[in-house]
């Protein structure tokens, strides 16, 4: 990795802004920003990792291979990735990049689970797909992986997990659910472990509506204030149907059961679901 050069990573359940953080940091020379780098290689690393199938070392030669080496031909002060993939590797990423910097985007799990239902059905947990890796998964090898498409890269529950089982009768919008859940977890507890100097959490809605967690966020990473920030926020990115969907009852029934907890944890339990203007 080059001396001169700082990581930071934008991890998320994803649906949260990404595309959007791509956008508002290549507004600054300092930064070389990227959304989702090497998606193809390291989505089907990360899912494995998470679900065991392959260690620490096998997760960090995938990122040696991709981010180091960008980071380390990087001119820029900054090098940033803003991708939900990374948010499984936390550790492979604090091991290879001990300066590196991480920011937890967070966006009420209501308006992500829909955005990934409506959206990107057919690349999020779509049942074929979400069967193609139960398969690959229990044969223990004796299978050949799936293909490195989006698609089929959504984590199942892990062996010994207390929703191994409960997931196998999911529908598609309950597998979203857990993903939110899951992912969100994982973040908090990998990113427990980081140095709070190196570390930043905020709310998209946050991000939108209020300056100070815009000023904030640019602290932390070092950069100066600059005018186009605001206009970048209040512009969604990365929609491929301009259209809102509020949940059903019966979803927002599943979400809580599933995904409860954490709504909790970030005070969306005490909001109600808000529209998107488009």
């Amino acid at each position: 990795m080059s001396s001169e050069t700082t990581p930071f990573f934008i991890v998320s359940s994803g649906r949260s802004g990404t595309a959007m953080m791509e956008r508002l940091f290549s507004c600054f020379p300092q930064a070389e920003m990227h959304h989702e780098y090497m998606v193809h290689h390291i989505q089907p690393a990360a899912v494995k990792y998470h679900m065991g199938l392959i260690g620490l070392g096998e997760a960090m030669n995938t990122l040696r291979a991709t981010h180091a080496a960008a980071i380390h031909y990087s001119e820029a002060p900054l090098w940033g990735d803003a991708s939900n993939k990374l948010s499984w590797l936390i550790p492979a990423l604090q091991l290879m990049f001990p300066t590196a910097r991480f920011v937890h985007l967070i966006r009420d799990g209501r308006k992500v689970a829909s955005s990934y239902f409506h959206k990107l059905g057919a690349e999020c947990y779509d049942d074929h797909s979400t069967a193609a890796l139960q398969r690959y998964y229990d044969a223990r090898g004796e299978l050949p992986a799936p293909p490195p498409e989006k698609k089929y890269w959504w984590p199942l529950p892990p062996r010994g997990h207390q929703q191994e089982l409960e997931f196998l009768t999911y529908n598609q919008f309950q597998r979203i659910a857990f993903h939110w859940a899951e992912i969100n977890r994982t973040i908090i507890h990998d990113l427990d472990v980081i140095p709070q100097e190196r570390r930043h959490t905020v709310r998209l809605e946050d991000l939108v509506g209020r300056a100070d967690a815009r000023q904030g966020l640019l602290n932390f990473l070092g950069l100066p204030w600059d005018d186009r920030v605001v206009g970048l926020l209040n512009r969604p990115h990365n929609v491929n149907r301009p259209e809102d969907y509020p949940l059903t009852r019966e979803q927002n029934e599943q979400f809580k059961l599933i995904a409860g907890d954490v709504m909790q944890s970030f005070g969306y339990d005490r909001r109600p679901e808000y529209r998107v203007a488009y």
